[in-house]
């Protein structure tokens, strides 16, 4: 059944009865509630919290970074004539199992917030939602009685204060303060911490003050991380749901004003979503921004599910930077995928304002010509640690100026950054990142840095060092200097292209035929791994002849491409590995190693498109839209069949890169 009515266009990820019914499967699968901001809630289906990062509220004090937990989960139960039913599950270091409320759930919505419907006896079914309010931290948990008798229902918050990514410890102290306040109870967790008010009007509150201890996370046990949390139950509330009230709101929120109706609230979340839908937004200036024409369903029925997924990456706001977010639930944004991820996110769907935005907002930071490699959590000098970030800036500054037609404007503002960028890369930078004079191609890397998208590190232990001269940054470099050339106008440019663009033909095809080297170390010799870092440099290469081009696509289908997205690594490879599981030192050794990368389905099909004027079949990878990040689409998967996936459940540059496929299909 449909629990709210229907967003028009989409089709949302509602959850079959038979996925509900099994514990194993309702678990596994996750929902995301996003602000805008980089504030989240997040947990499972089944609504026991298999990760430390799953909570009802977890704030962006410094947005969008700075994460911390305060509201964690709440313990739920109904009663009726006397019988206690609970809605939530509970799971607990001695292996026990309670409640389990997952029983009760008999249908799921991802869209237009996430929903769950619990059937009871005697015919009472209770409606809840939970969704956040667009650029505050407040969360509302709505419950509404469908039929039955009168009920109970009492609601204990569990709460926190802890880094998002740290699990909950008791100490002496906490709370700093709490108490009752009209409508509910508030905590401070210290004195410097924002208070949390928790607040259910009309109900009665009574005082708790116990620690509910030994939840465990067993998504965290999986991945060898610590899986144990304490948090503290400050109070409960109890109030009934009868005729005269059928439906109430729980609130938590950090904000001082009062929170709006829940109503209000929802009816926003979903105007905005058929806005996006329907391809007509209105950006802050009140001026309605330029859009696609409204996506059909024809082709790919779940583009237009894709399309709000893409939407939760994006972080705009009055004071706040303009950017796109790596990943829900752990990642904030890193300038390589946020710069991936911009074509499909803004530059596909026509969102030229948050485009550009993003593009001004990382030009000024800027530094010895490279843009950061991420912004730490907790707002410390943003690290420069990369060779390819500045690079993908580049390329998405060329992809807007082609999306808009040229913007004079914008133009003007990134002229003198691009040049500067140029300059620092032709005379060198930080970690080695210089042009080789003997060829004008670029090498980046020493020891100890990992400085492409493969970049798995363990202490000292640097998985796919790649130093040397790297297949994609140079197909990136030369498109770089080709824009260079087309902004400028300066020969200087034009020459360096044409002299990089003949090293990198010479020293970079294969003459076995399997397409292209994967690095050339700093001593000539080439690397013959079967990597996918060619399918991105056929991509973005303009030069490339098509026989060489041709060679990349093949080799690419037969080793690396699976209805997931690519491999890292071919599994004919001996360093290959097939799973992407266990502890931290088990996935980093995996992680590009034949794990298997949605994203690289976007430059797949853009070379195939180049050689073979076909497209990719995506269908495979579309079905399994609900079955892990509801709605959104995984970071990783195995690198063997059944392909698992894995990694972080929401991942931009996957939902990004698989959406402007889709879009630039519908265009053709």
């Amino acid at each position: 059944m449909q629990l709210i009515s229907p967003l028009v266009g989409t089709v949302g990820m509602t959850l079959s009865a038979e996925t509900l019914a099994d514990y194993a499967s309702c678990s596994r699968r996750e929902w995301l509630s996003t602000n805008g901001t980089g504030s989240f809630a997040s947990g499972t289906v089944a609504g026991v919290a298999t990760r430390g990062y799953h909570s009802l509220l977890t704030a962006a004090l410094r947005p969008p970074t700075h994460r911390m937990v305060l509201l964690s989960c709440l313990h739920e139960t109904v009663t009726v004539r006397g019988v206690a039913y609970d809605l939530h599950t509970g799971r607990y270091a001695d292996g026990t199992m309670h409640p389990q409320g997952w029983h009760y759930v008999t249908a799921f919505d991802s869209l237009p917030v996430p929903t769950w419907q619990f059937d009871f006896p005697d015919g009472l079914r209770i409606i809840k939602r939970v969704f956040l309010a667009p650029g505050e931290n407040t969360v509302y948990i709505t419950y509404a009685r469908v039929g039955g008798s009168e009920v109970d229902l009492t609601l204990a918050p569990l709460v926190a204060w802890k880094d998002y990514h740290h699990q909950m410890r008791p100490w002496d102290g906490f709370p700093a303060r709490q108490g009752f306040t009209e409508n509910g109870y508030e905590i401070q967790a210290t004195p410097d911490a924002p208070t949390l008010r928790l607040l259910l009007p009309g109900a009665k509150w009574t005082r708790a003050g116990w620690w509910h201890r030994n939840n465990f996370h067993e998504r965290e046990a999986e991945r060898g991380q610590n899986p144990v949390e304490h948090l503290y139950c400050p109070a409960s509330a109890t109030i009934a749901l009868n005729k005269s009230i059928e439906s109430v709101t729980f609130v938590g929120t950090i904000e001082t004003d009062p929170p709006r109706p829940a109503s209000v609230v929802v009816g926003d979340i979903v105007r905005r979503q058929n806005e996006l839908v329907s391809g007509q937004w209105t950006v802050d200036s009140g001026q309605k921004s330029e859009a696609p024409p409204p996506l059909t369903t024809d082709h790919y029925p779940l583009s237009t599910d894709l399309l709000l997924a893409a939407d939760q990456f994006v972080v705009r706001g009055a004071g706040v930077r303009t950017t796109i977010l790596a990943g829900y639930p752990w990642f904030t944004d890193w300038g390589r995928d946020t710069f991936i991820s911009l074509p499909g996110i803004c530059l596909a769907t026509r969102r030229f304002d948050v485009a550009r935005e993003i593009l001004a907002a990382f030009a000024g930071y800027v530094s010895e010509g490279m843009i950061p490699n991420r912004f730490p959590d907790a707002g410390e000098t943003p690290d420069y640690n990369t060779a390819d970030a500045t690079l993908w800036f580049v390329h998405a500054c060329a992809a807007y100026d082609t999306a808009t037609g040229g913007d004079a404007e914008f133009r003007a503002m990134i002229a003198p950054v691009l040049r500067d960028i140029i300059s620092w890369h032709e005379r060198g930078t930080r970690f080695g990142i210089r042009v080789d004079e003997r060829d004008g191609l670029l090498s980046a890397g020493e020891a100890g840095t990992q400085l492409t998208w493969m970049d798995a590190k363990i202490g000292d232990y640097v998985v796919t060092p790649r130093v040397g001269k790297a297949v994609e940054i140079n197909a990136l470099w030369i498109h770089a200097l080709t824009y260079a050339w087309d902004l400028l106008g300066e020969e200087a440019h034009l020459a360096s292209m044409k002299r990089a663009a003949e090293s990198f033909q010479a020293k970079f095809v294969r003459p076995d035929g399997l397409g292209l080297y994967d690095v050339i170390a700093p001593d000539g010799t080439p690397d013959p791994s079967i990597r996918p870092n060619q399918i991105i440099a056929a991509a973005v290469s303009t030069h490339l002849p098509r026989a060489d081009a041709k060679a990349v696509v093949d080799t690419v289908t037969r080793e690396l491409l699976t209805p997931y997205g690519l491999r890292t690594l071919s599994p004919s490879d001996p360093a290959y590995r097939p799973r992407y599981e266990g502890n931290g030192y088990s996935r980093d050794t995996a992680y590009h190693q034949g794990t298997v990368w949605p994203w690289l389905l976007g430059p797949y099909a853009d070379a195939r498109r180049n050689v073979y004027g076909d497209g990719v079949d995506l269908s495979e990878l579309l079905r399994g839209l609900d079955d892990y990040g509801v709605g959104g689409i995984a970071e990783v998967f195995d690198g063997d069949a059944p392909h698992h996936p894995n990694g972080c459940p929401w991942q931009a540059w996957s939902v990004a890169e698989v959406l402007r496929v889709m879009l630039s299909s519908q265009a053709r």
